[in-house]
């Protein structure tokens, strides 16, 4: 590989992103990192703990300093701040930028203290109000990691307003690295403390991790010239505005955390209820990665340009299809590949000597069950999207609001009354997902005059065959291998099979989709054509992002 050739790569990664098309390329890029890290910190929390109940009093400890920061915060940055800081800057006035810039830092760091502080003294009543199935044991190590976690998350208040502020300067690149750092931090930690301080490794690690994501940012955000004033004001313009657009995506944002606490709290009900937390959050895990990858990637580099044409509704339309059948292209094979993989999939990702073979089995279940609703989960994103770029963020959170209490009462109906096992949480989550998928693009259609349904549906005809038939040539040649050519006790060979298996599975999906003439199969055929002008094609992409046009 030549120097010059990652000089270019360099360059690209590191300039501004002006277009949808790079923009997507780089943040997927940066998620992908990301994700391998974060399937290694995985893998190494299991093969260090095993699906043992003390690692799973670590992750539930884990959740509801993540709801603070995620409510307190994220809603803010997500919705609310990156238009208002952009407008300051699309005005030339860097000074009213930083300021406005400085405050809202420091009311998020105020708010986040003191909330902080009373959740620190009230750890031992909170623990029990979310995991009150939970050995009291396990509820005391609960509190005191939950006390340690608080600080990691004071600390990742920096870091996300700093990614905030550099994506504002259209610099996407530094900020999924520094993400990434996050979970370094706890490798690194898991690696090093856990001689000394046994499960406390991975919670020194998170704080690690944090402040990595800050000091990774730090040279970049001087590059752009934010300069921080100490101002304590609420009367800044700009931090009222935050305040008025973020709330509708904050109380959103609570209803989801909050559905997520009382999953853990109908967990803690089940016999086991470390374990059984271990394998629904890596099942879980192992299932978003790729509708993080693909949903979340796509749905934020299609949002300016919503936005920007959401007063031309044909144009709206036509992009918002566009990006929903090219998502949906992606993320079904993935889904179909989970499903019938999933065993291969999770003794690669999580093998240890530590995770035993019914943990492995039961993980590799609920993962499927997950699979089954992945692509909704990920289209979601873009609806949710599309409603924001039209200034509508009501919808979104009243039907995400019912979707989310349907999904608690099953949940506690399939736990609690039934005492099914861990998976039917999975499979509930999938159906109430797919719900809320269809209720929300019922009025997305209705509240833009509908789309070309014929099209559409064609189109999700034609995916639908070619995804099951994409599961019918997995299973057999997985079948016929597993039994007739590899020895899958040693992972070399279960490396080969499930390599094998996969590139046969996704093969046949590609000449499939070309084949019936699916849209999205010729033009990611034509990128693949041109691969070796990379760095041409994204720079020519005609879809400019547009950060002032972020308000919804």
């Amino acid at each position: 590989m030549s120097p010059a050739f990652l000089r270019q790569g360099l360059h690209l990664f590191l300039k501004k992103q002006t277009n949808i098309l790079s923009a997507a390329f780089v943040i997927m890029a940066t998620v992908v990192f990301s994700q391998i890290l974060g399937l290694i910190r995985q893998r190494l929390l299991v093969g260090t703990y095993g699906a043992s109940n003390e690692l799973g009093v670590y992750l539930a400890a884990s959740r509801l300093p993540d709801v603070l920061f995620q409510v307190i915060i994220a809603g803010a940055l997500s919705s609310a701040f990156i238009p208002v800081f952009s407008e300051y800057l699309s005005k030339q006035d860097r000074e009213g930028a930083d300021l406005f810039a400085s405050r809202l830092l420091i009311w998020g760091m105020a708010v986040f203290i003191v909330i902080g502080i009373t959740l620190f003294f009230l750890a031992d009543g909170a623990v029990r109000l979310i995991a009150p199935g939970f050995p009291h044991e396990q509820l005391v190590l609960m509190a005191q990691m939950m006390r340690l976690l608080l600080v990691a998350q004071l600390l990742f208040i920096v870091g996300s307003f700093y990614a905030a502020l550099l994506q504002s300067h259209s610099q996407f690149f530094v900020p999924g690295v520094a993400a990434a750092m996050y979970n370094l931090g706890i490798i690194v930690g898991i690696l090093w403390l856990h001689p000394f301080v046994g499960i406390y490794a991975p919670v020194y690690g998170t704080i690690i991790g944090a402040g990595l994501f800050v000091l990774t940012q730090l040279p970049v955000i001087r590059r752009v010239g934010f300069r921080f004033s100490f101002s304590f004001s609420f009367a800044d313009k700009g931090v009222s505005e935050v305040v008025s657009l973020m709330w509708p995506r904050t109380l959103s944002l609570a209803i989801f955390q909050i559905g997520s606490l009382v999953t853990l709290a109908i967990i803690s009900f089940m016999q086991d209820a470390g374990r059984n937390y271990v394998i629904f959050d890596y099942a879980q895990t192992l299932a978003f990665a790729p509708v993080v990858l693909f949903g979340q990637t796509i749905a934020q580099a299609a949002f300016p340009v919503l936005s920007r044409e959401r007063t031309n509704l044909e144009a709206f339309k036509k992009t918002f299809l566009t990006s929903f059948t090219q998502m949906l292209y992606l993320i079904l094979p993935i889904a179909v590949l989970f499903i019938v993989l999933r065993i291969p999939v999770v003794r690669l990702v999580y093998g240890a000597s530590e995770f035993d073979w019914q943990a492995t089995v039961l993980t590799g279940r609920t993962l499927a069950l997950f699979g089954v609703g992945m692509f909704a989960q990920a289209l979601t994103y873009l609806v949710a999207r599309a409603f924001y770029a039209l200034h509508d963020t009501k919808t979104p959170l009243i039907i995400g609001a019912c979707t989310t209490l349907l999904m608690v009462g099953l949940g506690w109906v399939s736990i609690v009354v039934f005492q099914m096992d861990i998976g039917s949480l999975a499979f509930v989550y999938s159906v109430t997902g797919i719900l809320q998928l269809m209720l929300l693009f019922e009025v997305l259609e209705k509240k833009v005059g509908g789309f070309d349904r014929s099209e559409m549906l064609k189109t999700l005809g034609k995916l639908t065959a070619a995804t099951v038939l994409t599961g019918i040539a997995l299973y057999i040649p997985l079948k016929l291998l597993d039994q007739l050519v590899f020895d899958t006790t040693r992972t070399i060979h279960l490396i080969a099979l499930t390599g094998i298996v996969s590139i046969i599975g996704l093969s046949i999906y590609l000449l499939l989709t070309w084949v019936m003439r699916v849209k999205e199969a010729g033009i990611f055929l034509l990128v693949f054509r041109r691969i070796g002008n990379w760095k041409e094609i994204l720079n020519k992409s005609d879809e400019v992002i547009d950060q002032t046009r972020l308000r919804a």
